[in-house]
């Protein structure tokens, strides 16, 4: 958590944008931790509350658009060619295509909050093919209240804390 603290210190906005992007495609990021961490850096002047909110807004975007164009593109032959090594056969894949395609955007809006969920979400949108206007309007209201939750809850809660 230190060594986090002193990335995103010295390089601010471009270490909470990388970082939630790269989080949010699959890599082991701590997405929540990275958020309160930033609240907290807000609270004690170090970066500027609705910039990082809107930085780390930008970054979930573009983590989950590049997921989404992933499991678009390349989703649904990989699955069916690899899944078998997951225990993921093609009458799985359908049922999960069922599935996500009742409860698709819920899953994506409430997923932010599941580690491991988010991410599968957002390939999986792109598997199934939820049209990509769609798939922005309903990410972008989740990502929004996500970040802005976990920033402010860092910030108040520095506040509180000291």
């Amino acid at each position: 958590m230190e060594s986090l603290e002193i990335f995103v210190s010295q390089y601010s906005y471009f270490a909470i944008y990388g970082l939630l992007t790269l989080g949010i495609v699959g890599l082991p990021v701590p997405d929540e931790m990275l958020m309160i961490l930033v609240g907290s850096l807000s609270s004690s002047s170090i970066l500027n509350l609705y910039d990082a909110i809107l930085i780390a807004f930008l970054g979930t975007m573009t983590g989950m658009t590049l997921s989404y164009f992933l499991g678009n593109r390349i989703g649904k032959p990989l699955l069916l060619k690899y899944g078998k090594w997951v225990r993921l056969t093609p009458q799985r894949l359908e049922k999960v295509e069922r599935w996500f395609k009742k409860y698709g955007i819920w899953s994506i809006m409430f997923g932010y909050y599941i580690p491991g969920i988010r991410h599968l979400t957002c390939y999986m949108a792109g598997v199934i093919g939820i049209r990509f206007r769609n798939y922005l309007l309903i990410s972008g209201i989740g990502a929004l209240i996500w970040c802005s939750l976990f920033i402010t809850l860092g910030y108040f809660g520095y506040r509180w804390l000291t």
